[in-house]
């Protein structure tokens, strides 16, 4: 269960990464988008796990290597943005979230 303060962080560690994606998103993954789904915190607020959506869902392997070679920079770049809401910025750990591949072969079975 997550205390009020991990809840707090992480919906600000979201919204500042969906920010950097979009400002950086040619250059992380051109042609496609790439939205932060979830951003889940250890209780000592210094791992955050990020689940991360692309659409259109081809090649997400590639998107993910590309993001987890440049974890540092936008790690700075996150320490950037939240500098003075937090003394640490959490080591970064990115995840696909492929519940919405999920519930989309889901509703093609249904379909069919």
């Amino acid at each position: 269960m997550e205390s009020t303060r991990q809840k707090k962080v992480s919906k600000l560690i979201q919204k500042e990464l969906a920010e950097i994606f979009l400002r950086k998103g040619n250059e992380i993954a051109p042609g496609r988008l790439v939205s932060i789904t979830i951003v889940r915190l250890s209780p000592d607020l210094s791992l955050a796990k990020v689940y991360i959506s692309v659409f259109p869902s081809q090649n997400q392997a590639e998107v993910l290597d590309y993001i987890i070679d440049h974890i540092p920079k936008i790690r700075f770049d996150l320490g950037q943005k939240i500098r003075n809401q937090l003394r640490i910025v959490p080591e970064l750990a990115f995840f696909i979230d492929d519940s919405y591949d999920y519930i989309d072969n889901i509703d093609k079975l249904l379909k069919s």
